[in-house]
């Protein structure tokens, strides 16, 4: 088995100054969290959402509203209650209110297609959903296969303040009506109730119900899989305490109440939970909610609320870079750039660099560690061509592929695999595929990196093949799962190539059947239908066969490499 020491720690020695290498996890829940802020700063704002302000006060009075609310209709402790929500007030109180109840949060994509959305919640049980009403016919469409009992309908109208309901004008893909509506017609239903019905005031304190919070799941969160269907990452409520704690022991600059956090990043993803929500409510933080990208709302976030953090993507920042009046004194407030789930290439880091931008830091992690593993100083050191270093308490080894037992020393390229009370405690329903990535607390990433000399990892590639544009996980297997029902499709491989502005960008290799001629625009069309909009390919490429090795598996490399030197 795996070990790691101090004497074998390297990046240890290139902490910055302050920086711990060991921390006191405090065994509570996550709502604590919440509690605290509450109880020390009531006044200061938790949320601001399009100009209204929730204290902690009134949020944590939400959240327990919401918790009783679920417990008048029936959910009980362990139950899976899922949330089809994108950034807004009603997704931070559900998903408290959930784990109020000692019950398990399971967030999805409120852009899902039925049969996206179909998969996870019928894998994960879901007594409960709550959604977007403009989510609200893709999960009443598949309700019937489901043992969902409640939807929990919820509008964004119902948290904007009075000013901006009738002034807000959110995009619709059709726009049929001069006047934009911005909620979708819910029809009358026994088992549909409104979020608002969950939100009187109950008859009795509402009190977090006991929990074990290193044995008790918070979170299953679904990350891709190689063989095509997400699996659901189980999260106890130590292992998202634990990162947080780890996150705020990195940032020695950080106080209590002083820091504004930009929430563009979408909360379902792992790396927006962590970071614009769990982290942010442990230091009683203000977080700004945003529901989707648009430069002209990121821009006049920027400038009236003069946000310190803000976690993204480096497509994210390129983005607010391009938008039309930035001028980079809009960058004055923010002290940190929290970027992940893809690489950060040079000519980001220069651009922002120009545009004076500082505490820019790479970051990594994944779903199955919380999820952050590693980041770059925050005291002028950063190396962000390399993802930095082991967080506080992550140890890290890297491994022979062909040998995993066998740990290779430094420079020395290998498989990445990391421990941590941040690592979660396995797949939800998927006691295999737990077995292949845990070993004895410790992580098989699946991601091949280098360590070197001072601590510093390098993400070199991916073992899985999984292909990762604009901060989204697109499985090729599931994408070309989709593309074979098509009667056009003999046979066809997905890849992702590197792409300057959105990390990659997926190529889709087909062999055509004989009897049906080959249609780009009606294979895109095809998959539209079946795939959230990031999964479908951006081109289609013929080809009579695909490359095969000896056993008959397709060299994906070899299609890579084709598309980078033939990008026609």
């Amino acid at each position: 088995m795996w070990h790691s020491s101090q004497r074998s720690s390297p990046w240890r020695r290139s902490y910055p100054q302050g920086v711990p290498g060991d921390l006191s996890i405090p065994d509570i829940p996550v709502t604590q969290l919440l509690d605290d802020a509450a109880r020390r700063y009531p006044r200061r704002p938790a949320l601001i959402f399009f100009g209204r302000e929730i204290s902690y006060r009134d949020l944590r009075d939400a959240v327990d509203r919401f918790a009783d609310g679920l417990h008048r209709l029936g959910v009980q402790p362990g139950d899976r209650v899922a949330l089809v929500l994108p950034n807004c007030p009603q997704l931070v109180i559900a998903f408290f209110g959930v784990l109020r109840r000692g019950a398990i949060a399971v967030q999805h994509n409120p852009l899902y297609t039925e049969e996206e959305m179909l998969h996870q919640l019928a894998d994960c049980g879901a007594r409960v959903a709550v959604v977007m009403d403009r989510s609200f016919a893709t999960v009443q469409a598949v309700r019937s296969k489901l043992r969902l009992e409640h939807i929990v309908v919820t509008s964004l109208v119902d948290f904007l303040p009075a000013s901006r309901k009738l002034a807000l004008r959110l995009p619709l893909v059709q726009m049929q009506r001069r006047r934009a509506a911005i909620t979708a017609d819910v029809p009358d239903d026994p088992g549909v109730v409104p979020f608002k019905e969950l939100q009187r005031v109950p008859r009795q304190r509402v009190s977090q119900l006991p929990i074990e919070p290193s044995r008790h799941l918070a979170a299953i969160q679904y990350t891709g899989g190689t063989e095509g269907r997400p699996k659901g990452a189980m999260l106890t409520h130590r292992n998202l305490i634990a990162n947080a704690c780890q996150q705020h022991a990195w940032d020695l600059a950080g106080r209590p109440g002083g820091d504004v956090t930009l929430a563009v990043l979408p909360l379902f993803h792992s790396f927006g939970l962590m970071s614009c929500l769990v982290a942010p409510v442990m230091t009683a933080g203000a977080v700004v909610l945003l529901p989707r990208y648009d430069g002209a709302r990121v821009l006049r976030a920027i400038r009236k609320y003069r946000p310190t953090i803000f976690p993204g993507v480096p497509t994210l920042y390129e983005k607010v870079l391009d938008s039309p009046g930035f001028q980079p004194s809009d960058l004055g407030s923010l002290r940190i750039y929290i970027s992940g789930a893809m690489g950060l290439g040079p000519g980001t880091i220069d651009r922002l660099g120009r545009m004076g931008a500082r505490g820019l830091i790479n970051c990594y992690g994944l779903t199955e560690a919380a999820p952050a593993v590693a980041a770059n100083p925050l005291d002028g050191r950063a190396r962000n061509l390399t993802v930095g270093l082991p967080l506080p308490m992550t140890d890290v080894v890297i491994v022979d592929q062909d040998e995993p037992t066998k740990v290779l020393p430094p420079g020395e390229p290998g498989e990445l695999v990391v421990r941590g009370p941040q690592v979660f405690v396995g797949y939800w329903n998927a006691p295999l595929a737990t077995a292949q990535a845990l070993s004895k607390g410790w992580l098989r990433t699946g991601d091949i990196a280098v360590m070197d000399e001072d601590g510093f990892v390098t993400i070199l590639e991916r073992l899985r093949d999984m292909i990762k544009t604009s901060g989204f996980t697109v499985s090729p297997t599931a994408v070309e799962k989709v593309l074979r029902r098509h009667p056009a499709v003999h046979d066809c491989a997905v890849v992702g190539v590197p792409d300057a502005r959105r990390g990659e960008r997926i190529i889709a290799h087909v062999v055509e059947h004989p009897a049906y001629p080959f249609s780009a625009d009606e294979l895109r069309r095809h998959c539209e239908r079946y795939l959230s909009h990031y999964k479908v390919p951006d081109e289609f490429r013929p080809r009579t066969d695909l490359p095969r090795n000896i056993i008959g598996k397709v060299v994906r490399q070899r299609l890579r490499d084709e598309a980078v030197n033939s990008p026609a």
